[in-house]
């Protein structure tokens, strides 16, 4: 009995602690942020702008995430960031990735301090926070013809080269969708920026997709990978 009393606390505590962050959040919203309804409930992942890994489908996410932080804490990497009011509507103080700033490294200890399950445990290799679509039209190598250069920084950097990103005869890199991870390794290290005929763009994007039902995997053994 005494036990299931702490469990119920601990609950209790979470539960406030998620409520109290997004009414802090709410609080600092004008009249002017919420003029536009379909603004506020409208899903803010968008290109290079994604969820943790294991994440639940985005339709669920707001009402599963009770905002804690717990992720953003434990990220060695510092990739995680929250949505605020203006961004995010009622996403607000929920979890993201924002690949051009900083990628995923797929260190996957997000997913074993979750609270509530809005970030499902599962291996590396089954993560699908979005998948890398090459623009081949300022790919330094897809281009080489009047660049003069190759470019395998994006094989290079992946964490799974090979299987979810290749190269062809003529060195030209491409992606196997079904095997990306979409951690955003790529497109950060992507050089096509640096050239000024593109302009600051980079010749990678992380595109959203569609939920997919992923493997899921005890804790134990995230941790041991």
């Amino acid at each position: 009995m005494e036990k299931e009393r702490k469990t119920d606390r601990r609950e209790f505590l979470k539960v406030t602690l998620g409520a109290f962050i997004g009414g802090a959040l709410f609080s600092s919203c004008s009249l002017s942020d919420l003029k536009n309804p379909k603004t506020m409930v409208k899903s803010p992942i968008k290109t290079n702008v994604l969820r943790p890994p294991g994440a639940v489908p985005e339709e669920h996410f707001a009402q599963k995430c009770i905002r804690c932080g717990r992720c953003g804490e434990v990220c060695p990497y510092h990739c995680i960031k929250y949505f605020d009011v203006k961004t995010g509507g009622v996403f607000s103080g929920t979890p993201y990735v924002d690949v051009m700033e900083k990628p995923c490294y797929l260190c996957m200890k997000c997913v074993y301090v979750c609270p509530t399950g809005s970030l499902v445990p599962c291996a590396k290799e089954e993560v699908r926070m979005g998948v890398a679509v090459i623009n081949r039209q300022i790919c330094v190598t897809w281009q080489q013809d009047k660049t003069g250069l190759m470019c395998k920084t994006c094989f290079n950097v992946c964490p799974f080269s090979g299987v979810a990103i290749k190269i062809d005869h003529d060195f030209r890199p491409y992606i196997i969708e079904e095997n990306c991870t979409g951690c955003g390794i790529c497109a950060y290290s992507c050089i096509a920026d640096t050239y000024p005929e593109n302009n600051g763009k980079k010749a990678i994007s992380i595109q959203p997709i569609k939920w997919k039902k992923i493997k899921q995997i005890k804790l134990e053994d995230i941790k041991k990978s």
